[in-house]
């Protein structure tokens, strides 16, 4: 009997470990005011809370800030991250290059991508010429130039959706900021994010193109978090739990919005005012775990001109059911 009662323990402890939820976390977020909920659970440790109260004890969360979507996917397929921030734009393409075995577990915001430029003689995209230089967080992958491609299909027909991609080039927010206010490369141009738009247009010599809630004629998501089939079907409660902890970020931005700015500017030592800031949050971007429905429009998009195969009937075959 105690030979037996010996075996069924070992069993039950290899069973159990065999189940077991991850213990530590590498998670990516990406620059801007569009990834302050992510800010919010780095600094208040909300997931380590959430977890820790729900059973699954200690978990350490790791944190990286990566420049672009591009980087983020590939991160995430090396194993190098469990979950990764980041635009529409390149999740999409992994779903499709993944067939769906990566998906979303939460929408981060709603927040238009605006196209900005120093150049006077820009007022439209019919305008841009060779001289243009524009700046997207990744050429051809990332939502900024996506939304561009859309912007150029609209003027001069779907066949034409790549005409200026040529005219892009991969440059990390912040930089692609100086660059456009001040003059001094040849980047003219910027698809950008928050706070970043509102912060150009401050600049008298900066005047908007267009932004992304006009091309699609009302508010989308514009940044969600995702990860692998197997990591959601192995750690279904953490799953869970980051979505949970992602709510009371929102929560907290939305009920202590003074305090959230002064925890976005002290953590990505910004020279921005919390003025602006506050102006960003107060006009522009909403934060919300759940998706627009509407974010199909931009995987049509990529389906008709062939960028990815397969065509979503809507927005619960991108994501997991954390957010159903």
């Amino acid at each position: 009997m105690k030979r037996i009662s010996k075996l069924t323990s070992i069993l039950l402890l290899l069973a159990s470990s065999a189940f077991a939820e991850v213990k530590e976390l590498v998670i990516s977020k990406q620059y801007g005011i569009s990834y302050l909920p992510l800010i919010i659970l780095e600094e208040q440790k909300l997931i380590e809370k959430h977890a820790k109260n729900q059973g699954l004890g200690d978990v350490k969360v790791n944190w990286a800030t990566f420049g672009g979507g591009s980087v983020a996917n590939d991160a995430l397929l090396s194993g190098n991250a469990h979950l990764v921030g980041g635009g529409n734009g390149p999740f999409l393409r992994l779903w499709d290059k993944t067939n769906g075995k990566v998906k979303a577990l939460a929408a981060i915001n709603e927040s238009p991508i605006v196209f900005v430029s120093n150049n006077p003689d820009v007022k439209t995209v019919k305008d841009l010429t060779s001289k243009d230089k524009i700046a997207v967080p990744s050429v051809k992958v990332s939502v900024q130039s996506l939304v561009l491609q859309m912007a150029v299909a609209k003027e001069f027909g779907i066949k034409e959706y790549d005409k200026f991609d040529n005219l892009t080039v991969s440059l990390k927010h912040p930089d692609a900021y100086l660059a456009v206010t001040t003059g001094s490369t040849e980047v003219n141009g910027h698809i950008g994010l928050e706070p970043f738009s509102t912060l150009e247009l401050e600049n008298p010599n900066v005047h908007q193109v267009f932004n992304s809630f006009d091309i699609l004629g009302g508010a989308h998501t514009t940044n969600l978090i995702w990860t692998s089939e197997d990591f959601y079907k192995n750690n279904p409660k953490l799953s869970k739990i980051i979505v949970e902890a992602l709510n009371e970020a929102n929560k907290f931005i939305k009920e202590n919005e003074d305090e959230a700015i002064k925890l976005y500017l002290s953590t990505t030592k910004s020279n921005e005012s919390p003025e602006i800031i506050a102006k960003v949050l107060k006009n522009t971007t909403v934060y919300d775990t759940k998706p627009k429905a509407n974010i199909t429009q931009f995987s049509d998009f990529l389906y008709d001109i062939g960028a990815i195969k397969q065509k979503p009937k809507d927005w619960k075959e991108l994501f997991f059911d954390t957010v159903k």
